[in-house]
C-alpha cells in the first residue's frame, strides 16, 4: 500500500466514523517514519485502524472493509482493529508518530513505532511476519539494540523472550549494527 492509498483509507475512514484520530496498528504504519517507502515490504492491502477516540466507532470500519465495494474498487481496504489486535511493549501510546500530512481531509493517522511494529511482528511470529522483520533488520529501518531493550518491556512468558531474541540476532547477523 502506497502513502496516498493510506491517506484515501484515512479520508473514508473519518468521514464514515466522525473521528478525527486513528492508531495504525500493522505493517501499514512504517509510513509514520517511512512515507515514501512503497516497495515488497509494504504489500499488505489492508490498514488496520482503530478509531483514537471514539473506540466503539472502530467497527464502523467495516464499511470500508475486506471485500466492501471500496475494498473491490480499489484494492485495498481498512482492518478494523483494537489494541489486543497486536501484543506491544509497554509505553507504545507515547512512541506513535504522526502520519505526514496528505489528503486525508483533516484526517490523522498515528503509527506504530517501526521497534513496538517490529515486536508485535515477532510476537505474532506469522511467515509474513518473519520475512518483513528480517527486511526491517536489513534495511536498517530497526535498530537491534532498541529491538532488544523493547523486548525486555513486552508482557510475554520468559520462555517466548528468549525465542524471539534468538530470532532478533539471527535477523541482524550480517548486519552492519
Amino acid at each position: 500500500m502506497k502513502k496516498s492509498q493510506l491517506d484515501h483509507v484515512l479520508r473514508a475512514a473519518g468521514r464514515i466514523t466522525g473521528e478525527r484520530q486513528f492508531i495504525i496498528i500493522g505493517s501499514q504504519s512504517l509510513h509514520g517514519k517511512r512515507p515514501d517507502l512503497a516497495d515488497t515490504i509494504l504489500k499488505s492491502v489492508e490498514a488496520d485502524l482503530i478509531a483514537k477516540n471514539e473506540r466503539d466507532r472502530t467497527e464502523w470500519l467495516n464499511a470500508i472493509g475486506v471485500d466492501s465495494p471500496f475494498h473491490q474498487r480499489f484494492g485495498y481496504y481498512a482492518d478494523p482493529v483494537d489494541e489486543k489486535t497486536a501484543v506491544l511493549p509497554k509505553g507504545w501510546k507515547g512512541r506513535l508518530v504522526h502520519l505526514a500530512a496528505g489528503d486525508t481531509d483533516g484526517a490523522v493517522g498515528l503509527c506504530l513505532d517501526p521497534h513496538d511494529l517490529a515486536i508485535s511482528k515477532y510476537v505474532a511470529r506469522r511467515e509474513k511476519d518473519i520475512v518483513f522483520n528480517r527486511e526491517l533488520a536489513r534495511r536498517g529501518i530497526v535498530s537491534r539494540k532498541k529491538v532488544l531493550e523493547l523486548l525486555g518491556a513486552t508482557p510475554i512468558p520468559q520462555e517466548q523472550k528468549a525465542a524471539i531474541r534468538g530470532y532478533i540476532e539471527h535477523d541482524f547477523s550480517g548486519t552492519e549494527e
